[in-house]
């Protein structure tokens, strides 16, 4: 129950997000639970001597989701530049706030890709086109349910190890599971949702994406692994920190932007 209450909250909530919200709502959501999800990166790898240092280097890394706000990949490659740049600053202004400073720029350039920049592409989706919702929607179920099948058919099937240095209990099984489960999902929500769409093409798509969120997943327990940290956070009740819920959603939907940026759904 620690888990399922706090999991149908959240659901209910980025339905209402979706569907409900004025994008300058949606954009203002995505953005603070952005700047929450850098603070737990921040904590878990990037290393500062001041809280104030620290708070810098998060605006700074915000930059991608703050960009997103007018809509374009340009504005969104521009923020990029300006939390390099504004890291970068930050190095060289307040070199000795820093145990490391080069490991605090390696770190925390990765925190503008890995958190900001994938956000800021959950921002650009859900502002495509008419049906960005729909999508956004879609693509969670495809995590979700990625996510939800790798569990229940690792446990059952589930002998080789997929990962073990990284993640002893993803299994090949497990992660087979998933994307069929992702594609049941997808195929399901598709027909309803956006019945123009070919059920073949939403399979593939969602085989795709299922693949990518499982990176998503193994790269977030490989910042795990190397810190020395159970959970991102403990932000969510029985779910641990944003990273822990969002990490294949983060990595998929990049993917899913250029797929229909090219009309691979056309």
């Amino acid at each position: 129950m620690n888990r399922l209450i706090p999991g149908l909250l959240m659901a209910a909530l980025w339905v209402l997000l979706l569907y409900v919200a004025p994008p300058l709502i949606f954009w203002f959501v995505m953005t603070v639970g952005a700047a929450a999800a850098l603070r737990e990166f921040f904590r878990m790898a990037v290393k500062t001597s001041g809280s104030g240092v620290r708070v810098l280097a998060i605006a700074a890394s915000l930059s991608p989701v703050l960009a997103a706000y007018a809509g374009t990949p340009a504005a969104v490659l521009t923020g990029s530049y300006l939390a390099l740049l504004g890291l970068a600053l930050l190095v060289i202004f307040f070199y000795t706030a820093f145990p490391d400073p080069l490991a605090f720029l390696l770190n925390a350039g990765f925190s503008v890709f890995y958190v900001s920049l994938c956000c800021a592409f959950i921002i650009l989706l859900r502002g495509l086109s008419d049906d960005g919702s729909h999508w956004l929607l879609i693509l969670t179920a495809i995590t979700a349910g990625s996510d939800t099948g790798a569990y229940y058919a690792g446990r059952a099937f589930g002998k080789r190890k997929l990962c073990q240095p990284i993640s002893p209990k993803k299994t090949v099984n497990g992660a087979i599971g998933g994307m069929l489960a992702a594609v049941a999902a997808a195929v399901l929500l598709g027909c309803i949702l956006l019945p123009k769409v070919s059920c073949l093409k939403m399979a593939l798509a969602a085989v795709l994406l299922a693949a990518v969120g499982i990176v998503g997943d193994l790269l977030e327990s490989v910042i795990k692994r190397g810190t020395g940290c159970k959970d991102s956070g403990t932000m969510l009740k029985g779910h641990g920190g944003l990273l822990d819920r969002a990490d294949s959603l983060l990595f998929a939907a990049p993917l899913l932007y250029v797929l229909l940026l090219w009309e691979f759904f056309a």
